[in-house]
């Protein structure tokens, strides 16, 4: 983790496109900067349906959250590349359920770490970790991991719309499959990340968004690759789909004005 006394503006550079700010920017936020808003804008030229995508993905953390605490018990988050605070965070929607829900969010951006730690400092049950999603060791050896979760008991841990922020080498598959091992059985993995069966909008999507944010992007996969992630977990019901079709409240969801790639994924039980 940073220091804290190293000052913010040493540790960004705000005329690179941060993946995380950029998503702030579709979900109306003002946590982002002009490079952030001209990328955005850039792929939405050639990807229209982006927006409403990220606002389908963000019902979707909304209702997993909601439903895992409601209908399956569980009082313990942990949200591996949680992004920006926007409205409805996890720990909102889930001490909503419950107030002693303990919910601890992990990110690499040092600007989530400033403004998670500054939303979240009146709430006892809430920790930001400045942190690498792949570098599972150091996350749940934290003080704050160690503070807030008791792994005898179930924990949601949840990779949403993240692991396309990584490349194939980094092995999205293997962190995981190691996060899994962390857990008590009766947790659940909460998995989704950007997929298109077109090769085009794959390449000029991974391509656009690794020169956009200085390499620090992954890649589009397909529906296949996503799967793999879950292989051998019991996948709950309606198993992986687009996300706006999972398990939803109403028939409201706003619809992908066109389909060139879609948030996919699901949840997945552990034994």
């Amino acid at each position: 983790m940073d220091q804290p006394d190293t000052p913010l503006s040493d540790k960004i550079d705000v005329t690179v496109p941060s993946v995380a700010r950029m998503y702030d920017f579709l979900l109306d936020g003002k946590d982002n900067y002009p490079a952030d808003r001209e990328a955005t804008e850039q792929l939405l030229q050639q990807v229209p349906s982006t927006k409403v995508l990220a606002l389908n993905n963000r019902q979707f953390l909304r209702r997993v959250v909601r439903r895992l605490a409601e209908e399956y018990g569980i009082r313990q988050f942990v949200d591996h590349g949680s992004g920006l605070p926007t409205q409805d965070n996890v720990h909102e929607v889930a001490q909503r359920v419950d107030p002693d829900s303990r919910v601890v969010y992990v990110d690499n951006d040092p600007i989530v770490l400033a403004h998670g730690r500054a939303l979240l400092e009146q709430n006892e049950n809430t920790a930001v970790i400045q942190a690498d999603f792949r570098d599972t060791e150091s996350i749940w050896d934290s003080p704050e991991v160690h503070r807030l979760i008791n792994r005898d008991e179930p924990v949601a841990a949840l990779f949403v719309s993240v692991l396309h922020c990584i490349r194939d080498k980094d092995d999205p598959a293997g962190v995981v499959r190691r996060v899994a091992e962390k857990l008590a059985p009766g947790s659940f993995l909460v998995v989704c990340q950007l997929v298109s069966e077109d090769a085009e909008t794959r390449r000029f999507v991974t391509d656009f968004m690794d020169q956009a944010t200085g390499g620090q992007w992954g890649e589009v996969r397909q529906q296949s690759d996503v799967a793999r992630f879950l292989d051998g977990m019991e996948i709950l019901e309606p198993g992986l789909v687009e996300v706006s079709t999972w398990r939803p409240d109403n028939e409201l969801a706003p619809v992908q004005p066109t389909q060139e790639w879609i948030e996919f994924g699901g949840v997945a039980r552990l034994a």
